[in-house]
Protein backbone atom coordinates (compact mmCIF):
# COMPACT_ATOMS: atom_id res chain seq x y z
CA UNK A 1 0.00 0.00 0.00
CA UNK A 2 1.12 3.46 -0.81
CA UNK A 3 2.15 5.49 1.96
CA UNK A 4 0.58 8.24 0.60
CA UNK A 5 -1.16 10.71 2.77
CA UNK A 6 -3.32 8.63 5.09
CA UNK A 7 -0.77 9.14 8.59
CA UNK A 8 0.99 11.96 7.00
CA UNK A 9 -1.82 14.05 6.31
CA UNK A 10 -3.07 17.57 8.54
CA UNK A 11 -6.09 16.24 9.77
CA UNK A 12 -4.61 12.76 11.28
CA UNK A 13 -1.17 14.21 12.15
CA UNK A 14 -2.57 17.24 14.02
CA UNK A 15 -4.60 14.47 16.26
CA UNK A 16 -1.38 12.54 16.65
CA UNK A 17 0.72 15.27 17.91
CA UNK A 18 -2.11 16.78 20.26
CA UNK A 19 -3.09 13.45 21.46
CA UNK A 20 0.78 12.58 22.12
CA UNK A 21 2.67 15.52 22.53
CA UNK A 22 0.46 18.42 24.26
CA UNK A 23 0.96 22.12 23.73
CA UNK A 24 4.20 23.29 21.98
CA UNK A 25 7.37 23.30 22.88
CA UNK A 26 7.23 19.30 22.45
CA UNK A 27 10.04 17.49 23.44
CA UNK A 28 8.14 14.41 22.42
CA UNK A 29 7.83 15.22 18.88
CA UNK A 30 10.21 14.18 16.12
CA UNK A 31 13.47 16.04 16.19
CA UNK A 32 13.66 18.43 13.58
CA UNK A 33 17.55 17.65 13.10
CA UNK A 34 16.56 14.48 12.35
CA UNK A 35 14.14 15.13 9.47
CA UNK A 36 16.60 17.29 7.17
CA UNK A 37 14.61 19.83 5.60
CA UNK A 38 15.28 20.75 2.36
CA UNK A 39 15.69 24.28 1.65
CA UNK A 40 12.88 24.25 -0.45
CA UNK A 41 10.43 22.37 2.12
CA UNK A 42 11.78 25.95 4.96
CA UNK A 43 10.71 28.15 2.11
CA UNK A 44 7.63 26.80 1.50
CA UNK A 45 6.18 26.21 4.59
CA UNK A 46 8.10 30.26 5.59
CA UNK A 47 10.54 28.86 8.28
CA UNK A 48 13.38 30.82 8.70
CA UNK A 49 14.63 29.26 11.41
CA UNK A 50 14.52 25.64 11.79
CA UNK A 51 16.38 25.45 15.07
CA UNK A 52 12.86 26.60 17.11
CA UNK A 53 9.86 24.74 15.85
CA UNK A 54 6.85 24.92 17.01
CA UNK A 55 4.10 21.76 17.05
CA UNK A 56 3.08 22.66 13.83
CA UNK A 57 5.81 23.25 12.56
CA UNK A 58 6.74 19.81 13.17
CA UNK A 59 3.83 18.52 11.78
CA UNK A 60 4.20 20.49 8.83
CA UNK A 61 7.81 18.59 7.81
CA UNK A 62 6.22 15.16 7.66
CA UNK A 63 4.13 15.91 5.02
CA UNK A 64 5.15 14.37 1.64
CA UNK A 65 5.84 16.41 -1.52
CA UNK A 66 2.09 15.91 -2.95
CA UNK A 67 0.66 17.32 -0.06
CA UNK A 68 1.66 20.86 -2.24
CA UNK A 69 -0.18 19.32 -4.91
CA UNK A 70 -3.90 20.66 -5.64
CA UNK A 71 -4.71 17.47 -7.77
CA UNK A 72 -7.46 16.54 -5.30
CA UNK A 73 -8.72 19.74 -4.54
CA UNK A 74 -11.52 21.29 -6.04
CA UNK A 75 -14.74 23.88 -4.76
CA UNK A 76 -18.34 23.57 -5.58
CA UNK A 77 -20.79 25.50 -6.30
CA UNK A 78 -24.60 24.38 -6.00
CA UNK A 79 -27.88 25.18 -8.58
CA UNK A 80 -32.07 24.95 -8.45
CA UNK A 81 -33.05 22.42 -11.02
CA UNK A 82 -35.55 22.63 -13.44
CA UNK A 83 -38.87 20.74 -14.47
CA UNK A 84 -40.59 18.31 -11.57
CA UNK A 85 -37.44 17.81 -9.42
CA UNK A 86 -37.59 21.92 -8.95
CA UNK A 87 -38.79 22.05 -4.87
CA UNK A 88 -42.48 21.60 -4.59
CA UNK A 89 -44.06 22.49 -1.13
CA UNK A 90 -45.66 19.28 0.52
CA UNK A 91 -43.20 16.66 -1.26
CA UNK A 92 -39.96 15.00 0.10
CA UNK A 93 -37.38 14.48 -2.54
CA UNK A 94 -33.42 13.52 -1.39
CA UNK A 95 -30.76 11.04 -1.58
CA UNK A 96 -30.44 11.09 -5.37
CA UNK A 97 -28.78 8.20 -6.66
CA UNK A 98 -25.64 8.11 -8.87
CA UNK A 99 -26.60 9.70 -12.61
CA UNK A 100 -26.76 7.03 -15.45
CA UNK A 101 -26.84 8.27 -18.74
CA UNK A 102 -28.72 5.60 -20.75
CA UNK A 103 -30.14 5.89 -24.83
CA UNK A 104 -29.60 9.62 -24.52
CA UNK A 105 -31.02 10.02 -21.06
CA UNK A 106 -29.81 10.82 -17.99
CA UNK A 107 -31.65 8.79 -14.98
CA UNK A 108 -31.59 9.51 -11.18
CA UNK A 109 -33.26 7.06 -8.58
CA UNK A 110 -34.20 8.97 -5.23
CA UNK A 111 -36.10 8.90 -1.94
CA UNK A 112 -39.57 10.27 -2.30
CA UNK A 113 -42.29 11.09 0.44
CA UNK A 114 -45.16 13.59 1.22
CA UNK A 115 -46.46 15.74 4.62
CA UNK A 116 -44.75 17.04 7.35
CA UNK A 117 -42.46 15.24 9.72
CA UNK A 118 -44.07 15.08 13.36
CA UNK A 119 -40.72 13.02 14.81
CA UNK A 120 -41.22 10.64 18.12
CA UNK A 121 -43.31 12.67 20.14
CA UNK A 122 -46.43 12.19 17.60
CA UNK A 123 -48.22 8.66 16.40
CA UNK A 124 -45.33 6.75 15.47
CA UNK A 125 -48.04 4.28 13.93
CA UNK A 126 -49.58 6.62 11.19
CA UNK A 127 -47.48 9.73 11.17
CA UNK A 128 -43.63 9.89 10.27
CA UNK A 129 -40.88 10.06 12.37
CA UNK A 130 -38.48 11.14 9.74
CA UNK A 131 -38.52 12.91 6.44
CA UNK A 132 -36.77 9.71 5.12
CA UNK A 133 -39.62 7.49 6.42
CA UNK A 134 -42.70 6.27 4.78
CA UNK A 135 -41.00 6.82 1.38
CA UNK A 136 -40.81 4.86 -1.48
CA UNK A 137 -38.14 5.07 -4.63
CA UNK A 138 -38.59 7.40 -7.59
CA UNK A 139 -36.97 8.28 -10.54
CA UNK A 140 -36.63 10.77 -12.94
CA UNK A 141 -35.35 11.47 -16.44
CA UNK A 142 -33.49 14.65 -18.02
CA UNK A 143 -31.84 15.20 -21.55
CA UNK A 144 -29.40 17.92 -20.03
CA UNK A 145 -28.88 16.99 -16.51
CA UNK A 146 -30.66 20.58 -15.81
CA UNK A 147 -34.18 20.13 -16.18
CA UNK A 148 -35.92 16.72 -14.89
CA UNK A 149 -39.13 15.18 -15.89
CA UNK A 150 -40.72 12.95 -13.03
CA UNK A 151 -41.56 9.20 -14.10
CA UNK A 152 -42.96 7.92 -11.01
CA UNK A 153 -42.48 4.63 -9.08
CA UNK A 154 -39.40 2.24 -9.33
CA UNK A 155 -39.58 0.65 -6.16
CA UNK A 156 -42.02 0.63 -3.19
CA UNK A 157 -42.15 -0.43 0.50
CA UNK A 158 -43.17 -3.94 1.15
CA UNK A 159 -46.26 -5.50 2.22
CA UNK A 160 -47.09 -5.33 6.04
CA UNK A 161 -44.89 -8.11 8.13
CA UNK A 162 -42.22 -7.19 5.24
CA UNK A 163 -38.61 -6.76 6.57
CA UNK A 164 -39.11 -3.12 4.24
CA UNK A 165 -42.70 -2.25 5.25
CA UNK A 166 -42.37 1.06 6.67
CA UNK A 167 -39.64 2.64 4.50
CA UNK A 168 -37.34 2.39 2.08
CA UNK A 169 -34.89 5.10 0.85
CA UNK A 170 -31.47 6.04 0.12
CA UNK A 171 -31.00 4.40 -3.23
CA UNK A 172 -27.79 3.60 -5.43
CA UNK A 173 -27.70 2.28 -8.51
CA UNK A 174 -25.04 -0.20 -10.51
CA UNK A 175 -25.49 -1.03 -13.80
CA UNK A 176 -23.57 -4.17 -14.40
CA UNK A 177 -23.25 -6.99 -17.49
CA UNK A 178 -26.79 -5.69 -18.95
CA UNK A 179 -29.14 -5.41 -15.96
CA UNK A 180 -29.16 -2.78 -12.86
CA UNK A 181 -28.91 -2.85 -9.56
CA UNK A 182 -30.98 -0.57 -7.01
CA UNK A 183 -30.12 -0.71 -3.47
CA UNK A 184 -31.23 1.13 -0.68
CA UNK A 185 -32.22 1.50 3.16
CA UNK A 186 -35.01 -0.30 4.74
CA UNK A 187 -37.08 -0.11 7.84
CA UNK A 188 -39.72 -2.64 9.02
CA UNK A 189 -42.72 -2.37 11.07
CA UNK A 190 -42.82 0.54 13.79
CA UNK A 191 -40.26 3.65 13.52
CA UNK A 192 -39.10 3.23 17.02
CA UNK A 193 -35.82 4.48 18.46
CA UNK A 194 -34.04 1.80 18.70
CA UNK A 195 -35.66 0.22 14.85
CA UNK A 196 -32.39 -1.30 13.20
CA UNK A 197 -32.33 -0.75 9.41
CA UNK A 198 -31.28 -2.60 6.60
CA UNK A 199 -30.00 -3.09 3.09
CA UNK A 200 -32.00 -4.11 0.62
CA UNK A 201 -31.92 -4.85 -3.28
CA UNK A 202 -34.01 -5.12 -6.51
CA UNK A 203 -32.59 -5.46 -9.96
CA UNK A 204 -34.16 -5.14 -13.79
CA UNK A 205 -32.97 -5.50 -17.37
CA UNK A 206 -34.29 -1.90 -18.00
CA UNK A 207 -34.21 1.42 -16.27
CA UNK A 208 -37.42 1.64 -16.50
CA UNK A 209 -38.09 -1.63 -14.43
CA UNK A 210 -40.24 -2.85 -13.37
CA UNK A 211 -38.06 -4.23 -10.39
CA UNK A 212 -37.28 -7.41 -8.73
CA UNK A 213 -36.97 -7.61 -5.05
CA UNK A 214 -35.40 -9.32 -3.38
CA UNK A 215 -36.89 -11.15 -0.44
CA UNK A 216 -34.46 -10.71 2.44
CA UNK A 217 -32.40 -7.82 3.16
CA UNK A 218 -28.68 -8.71 1.87
CA UNK A 219 -27.13 -6.39 4.85
CA UNK A 220 -28.13 -6.41 8.51
CA UNK A 221 -26.18 -4.44 11.62
CA UNK A 222 -23.88 -6.32 13.56
CA UNK A 223 -26.13 -8.26 16.41
CA UNK A 224 -23.28 -8.30 19.38
CA UNK A 225 -24.80 -5.07 21.17
CA UNK A 226 -26.88 -5.02 24.13
CA UNK A 227 -29.32 -2.10 24.95
CA UNK A 228 -29.79 -1.06 28.74
CA UNK A 229 -33.56 -0.76 29.82
CA UNK A 230 -36.41 -0.70 27.60
CA UNK A 231 -36.62 2.97 27.52
CA UNK A 232 -36.37 4.02 23.50
CA UNK A 233 -33.02 5.56 24.08
CA UNK A 234 -29.91 4.43 21.96
CA UNK A 235 -27.55 5.88 23.67
CA UNK A 236 -28.16 3.67 26.23
CA UNK A 237 -26.11 0.40 26.46
CA UNK A 238 -24.45 -2.30 28.19
CA UNK A 239 -22.64 -3.17 25.33
CA UNK A 240 -21.97 -1.05 22.17
CA UNK A 241 -21.02 -3.76 19.88
CA UNK A 242 -19.38 -3.58 15.96
CA UNK A 243 -19.50 0.12 14.74
CA UNK A 244 -22.43 -0.85 12.85
CA UNK A 245 -24.39 -2.47 15.83
CA UNK A 246 -27.19 -0.28 15.58
CA UNK A 247 -27.83 0.84 11.31
CA UNK A 248 -26.37 0.06 8.35
CA UNK A 249 -27.15 3.12 5.61
CA UNK A 250 -26.34 4.59 2.36
CA UNK A 251 -25.64 1.55 0.50
CA UNK A 252 -23.85 2.21 -2.57
CA UNK A 253 -22.38 -1.17 -5.39
CA UNK A 254 -19.74 -1.05 -7.21
CA UNK A 255 -17.94 -3.57 -9.34
CA UNK A 256 -14.53 -3.74 -8.44
CA UNK A 257 -11.55 -6.53 -9.10
CA UNK A 258 -14.31 -9.26 -10.13
CA UNK A 259 -16.49 -9.08 -7.31
CA UNK A 260 -19.04 -6.49 -5.97
CA UNK A 261 -17.98 -4.25 -3.01
CA UNK A 262 -21.22 -2.89 -1.16
CA UNK A 263 -20.19 0.42 0.89
CA UNK A 264 -22.09 1.34 3.88
CA UNK A 265 -22.31 3.86 6.68
CA UNK A 266 -22.29 2.09 10.21
CA UNK A 267 -24.05 3.64 13.24
CA UNK A 268 -23.17 2.42 16.87
CA UNK A 269 -25.57 1.63 19.78
CA UNK A 270 -24.82 4.11 22.41
CA UNK A 271 -23.24 6.17 19.79
CA UNK A 272 -20.17 8.61 20.59
CA UNK A 273 -19.90 12.52 20.41
CA UNK A 274 -16.56 13.41 19.70
CA UNK A 275 -14.54 16.66 19.19
CA UNK A 276 -15.01 15.91 15.52
CA UNK A 277 -19.06 15.08 16.21
CA UNK A 278 -20.79 12.09 15.72
CA UNK A 279 -19.33 8.99 15.90
CA UNK A 280 -19.63 7.77 12.16
CA UNK A 281 -17.91 5.05 10.14
CA UNK A 282 -18.02 3.40 6.68
CA UNK A 283 -17.79 -0.29 6.19
CA UNK A 284 -17.80 -2.48 3.27
CA UNK A 285 -19.31 -6.03 2.24
CA UNK A 286 -18.19 -8.16 -0.85
CA UNK A 287 -19.39 -10.71 -2.56
CA UNK A 288 -18.79 -12.98 -5.83
CA UNK A 289 -22.23 -11.97 -6.87
CA UNK A 290 -24.21 -8.76 -7.37
CA UNK A 291 -27.24 -10.53 -5.51
CA UNK A 292 -25.35 -12.03 -2.71
CA UNK A 293 -24.70 -13.06 0.07
CA UNK A 294 -22.84 -10.18 1.01
CA UNK A 295 -19.95 -10.73 3.77
CA UNK A 296 -18.21 -8.17 6.12
CA UNK A 297 -14.74 -7.45 5.60
CA UNK A 298 -12.69 -8.24 8.47
CA UNK A 299 -11.10 -5.32 8.00
CA UNK A 300 -14.15 -3.02 8.75
CA UNK A 301 -14.55 0.19 9.91
CA UNK A 302 -12.89 1.20 6.57
CA UNK A 303 -13.10 4.90 7.89
CA UNK A 304 -12.75 7.04 10.50
CA UNK A 305 -15.45 9.68 9.75
CA UNK A 306 -18.00 9.87 7.30
CA UNK A 307 -21.74 10.02 6.35
CA UNK A 308 -23.63 9.14 2.97
CA UNK A 309 -21.31 7.30 0.87
CA UNK A 310 -19.85 8.76 -2.11
CA UNK A 311 -17.25 6.36 -3.91
CA UNK A 312 -16.12 6.21 -7.14
CA UNK A 313 -13.20 4.11 -9.80
CA UNK A 314 -9.97 5.63 -9.50
CA UNK A 315 -6.45 4.55 -10.57
CA UNK A 316 -6.98 0.78 -10.01
CA UNK A 317 -8.23 1.74 -6.84
CA UNK A 318 -11.60 3.49 -5.21
CA UNK A 319 -12.16 7.05 -3.91
CA UNK A 320 -14.13 8.20 -1.57
CA UNK A 321 -15.65 11.59 -0.07
CA UNK A 322 -16.18 11.79 3.34
CA UNK A 323 -18.29 14.51 5.08
CA UNK A 324 -20.35 15.65 7.78
CA UNK A 325 -19.22 13.70 10.86
CA UNK A 326 -16.09 12.37 12.60
CA UNK A 327 -12.69 14.32 12.79
CA UNK A 328 -11.27 13.11 9.25
CA UNK A 329 -14.59 14.48 7.32
CA UNK A 330 -14.77 16.71 4.95
CA UNK A 331 -11.79 15.09 3.25
CA UNK A 332 -11.63 12.83 0.04
CA UNK A 333 -9.98 9.57 0.79
CA UNK A 334 -8.43 7.04 -1.96
CA UNK A 335 -7.59 3.41 -1.20
CA UNK A 336 -5.02 0.95 -3.66
CA UNK A 337 -7.70 -2.02 -2.80
CA UNK A 338 -10.46 -0.83 -1.71
CA UNK A 339 -10.26 -1.34 2.45
CA UNK A 340 -7.11 0.85 3.10
CA UNK A 341 -7.92 4.37 2.59
CA UNK A 342 -5.70 7.64 2.36
CA UNK A 343 -6.35 11.34 3.27
CA UNK A 344 -5.58 12.94 -0.16
CA UNK A 345 -7.34 16.51 0.53
CA UNK A 346 -9.15 18.68 2.67
CA UNK A 347 -12.41 19.87 1.06
CA UNK A 348 -14.50 22.49 2.03
CA UNK A 349 -18.42 22.93 1.54
CA UNK A 350 -18.82 19.54 -0.21
CA UNK A 351 -22.53 19.15 -1.09
CA UNK A 352 -24.38 16.26 0.83
CA UNK A 353 -25.68 12.71 -0.39
CA UNK A 354 -24.01 13.63 -3.59
CA UNK A 355 -25.29 11.52 -6.83
CA UNK A 356 -22.31 10.79 -9.27
CA UNK A 357 -22.32 10.99 -12.96
CA UNK A 358 -20.58 8.09 -13.36
CA UNK A 359 -19.80 8.72 -17.18
CA UNK A 360 -17.99 11.68 -16.20
CA UNK A 361 -15.25 9.59 -14.59
CA UNK A 362 -12.54 10.43 -17.49
CA UNK A 363 -10.09 7.60 -15.59
CA UNK A 364 -6.86 9.79 -15.34
CA UNK A 365 -7.73 13.31 -13.52
CA UNK A 366 -9.35 12.12 -9.54
CA UNK A 367 -12.00 14.57 -9.97
CA UNK A 368 -13.44 14.33 -12.93
CA UNK A 369 -16.24 12.64 -11.92
CA UNK A 370 -16.90 15.89 -9.48
CA UNK A 371 -17.51 17.91 -12.43
CA UNK A 372 -21.16 17.70 -11.67
CA UNK A 373 -23.86 16.01 -10.22
CA UNK A 374 -26.87 15.90 -7.89
CA UNK A 375 -27.17 17.02 -4.22
CA UNK A 376 -30.03 17.50 -1.90
CA UNK A 377 -30.77 20.32 0.51
CA UNK A 378 -32.97 21.06 3.45
CA UNK A 379 -35.60 23.80 2.74
CA UNK A 380 -36.40 23.49 6.06
CA UNK A 381 -36.62 20.17 8.52
CA UNK A 382 -40.16 18.91 7.04
CA UNK A 383 -39.00 19.16 3.37
CA UNK A 384 -35.82 18.58 1.28
CA UNK A 385 -35.08 18.81 -2.48
CA UNK A 386 -33.16 17.79 -5.23
CA UNK A 387 -30.57 20.29 -6.53
CA UNK A 388 -27.13 20.25 -8.86
CA UNK A 389 -23.85 20.62 -7.71
CA UNK A 390 -20.84 21.81 -10.19
CA UNK A 391 -16.95 21.24 -9.07
CA UNK A 392 -13.97 22.27 -10.19
CA UNK A 393 -10.29 22.11 -9.18
CA UNK A 394 -9.10 25.22 -7.27
CA UNK A 395 -5.67 26.48 -9.18
CA UNK A 396 -5.48 30.13 -7.76
CA UNK A 397 -6.36 32.67 -5.37
CA UNK A 398 -6.04 35.73 -6.51
CA UNK A 399 -7.94 39.18 -5.64
CA UNK A 400 -10.67 41.40 -7.22
CA UNK A 401 -8.79 43.43 -10.27
CA UNK A 402 -5.84 41.00 -10.12
CA UNK A 403 -4.90 39.00 -13.31
CA UNK A 404 -4.20 35.53 -12.91
CA UNK A 405 -1.55 34.06 -14.92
Amino acid sequence: MRRSFYYLSLTTVILFFIASCGSAPCPECPDATSMEPTPEQLDFLGITNADHLSAASKRALLWPEEARSNEWFLQYKVHDLKGDLAYEEGVVRRDPSAVLKIDGLYYVWYTRSTGPTQGFGGDIATEKVFPWDRCDIWYATSEDGWTWKEEGLAVARGEKGAFDDRSVFTVECLYHDGKYYLTYQTVGGDYVVRVKNQVGLAYSDSPRGPWTKLEEPILSPADNGVWKGETQNRFLVEKKGDFDSHKVHDPCLLAYNGKFYLYYKGEQMGEEITFGGRQIRHGVAIADNPLGPYVKSKYNPISNSGHEICVWHHDGGIASLITTDGFEKNTIQWSPDGINFEIKSAIPGAPHAIGLVRDNNDGKDPISIMSWGLTHQYKNSDYQFIRRFEGERKERHTAKGVKAE
